[in-house]
């Protein structure tokens, strides 16, 4: 009595699909890459009873939901850079930040970047 085996034979693996699925993630990858920036904003919080600048000027910036003041003024946030006064490079006044509570991240990551332009150090208060 012979036994008739048979063999399983395997399908040839196709290619084409997995280097389609590789080619469509390198071109998402690559299209969200292009699109978005990246960028480093530093940020420093005041501590109580810290001194590292005690010698320079000090300007007062308060952040609201809808306004800008600067030392008790209204200031737009376009013409923040106008308002500032203009000093010497070696006095750059310290900008403390003061956030009221309905103030939103964008517009402090806004106003620390127009200040981050004209190199102004500034310190969020707690």
């Amino acid at each position: 009595m012979a036994l008739a085996l048979t063999r399983n034979r395997r399908k040839r693996l196709s290619m084409t699909s997995l280097i389609d699925v590789i080619f469509l993630l390198l071109l998402f990858f690559m299209l969200t890459s292009t699109f978005s920036k990246f960028t480093e904003l530093e940020l420093t919080a005041a501590a109580s009873g810290a001194s590292g600048a005690a010698d320079r000027d000090r300007l007062f910036l308060s952040l609201e939901e809808n306004r800008l003041l600067l030392n008790g003024r209204v200031v737009p946030l376009a013409d923040l850079a106008t308002a500032l006064p203009q000093q010497p490079q070696d006095t750059k006044p310290l900008i403390l930040i003061s956030l009221s509570n309905d103030a939103s991240a964008q517009r402090l990551v806004d106003i620390l970047t127009q200040l981050h332009r004209l190199n102004l150090s500034a310190q969020v208060l707690e």
